[in-house]
Formats: structure tokens, C-alpha cells, sequence
């Protein structure tokens, strides 16, 4: 495989559970996403962009926990400083949030 990562370089990423508290359209995006306010617990608040406009709508958003990259560092997407990645399984235009199955404590390392 040509992008083996290693046991080390792995693990440097830092996946948390978090609970998604607030969702909004992103009409600032050029490609249709939402704007995420999501709780980590323990590391607090932080935003995210999510382009899962397809298959998930803000009211059903809220509340949902979910699996993020927490420790990329800030990035401008249009007006918002997104300061984590929300992960999904991507397939074409379709993005399923992953989530971790049974309710866990924000802020859990995923490992």
C-alpha cells in the first residue's frame, strides 16, 4: 500500500467522540454544507463545516454524537475558523457521519 502510516505517525491523530450541540446552513460555502458547533467535553466547543447536506438535515444533526479530528490545526472555510474534521464515510456526494454506536462521554479518544 503506498500510504502506509506508522504505528507512531498514527498515533498523533487525535479522533474524540463529541456531541454535535448546534447546526445551521452554511450559506457562505461554495459547496452546500452546514455549519457544526460541537462539545467535546474536556476540550470544549469547537466548529466544523460538514458537507453531509445530502443524507442528513440541522434538526436531525442536533444531538448526535460523532467521531472528529480534533487536533488539525484552525482552518478558514469561507467565514467560519473550522477547528476540527468531522469524520464520514464518503461515497461521490454522500457523506455518512461516523459515530461511535452506543453513547459515549464527550471528549473520548478514539484508538
Amino acid at each position: 500500500m503506498e500510504n502506509t502510516l506508522s504505528w507512531k505517525e498514527f498515533d498523533k491523530v487525535e479522533m474524540r467522540t463529541g456531541t454535535i450541540v448546534s447546526a445551521e446552513v452554511f450559506r457562505e460555502a461554495r459547496k452546500p454544507a452546514y455549519k457544526l458547533v460541537i462539545d467535546f467535553g474536556p476540550l470544549g466547543l469547537r466548529k466544523s463545516s460538514a458537507q453531509v447536506t445530502k443524507l442528513y438535515q440541522p434538526e436531525e444533526l442536533v444531538g448526535m454524537q460523532v467521531v472528529a479530528v480534533v487536533n488539525f490545526p484552525p482552518k478558514q472555510i469561507a467565514t467560519l475558523m473550522s477547528e476540527c474534521l468531522v469524520l464520514g464515510a464518503v461515497n461521490g456526494d454522500e457523506v455518512t457521519l461516523l459515530t461511535p454506536g452506543k453513547e459515549t462521554p464527550n471528549g473520548l479518544r478514539i484508538g
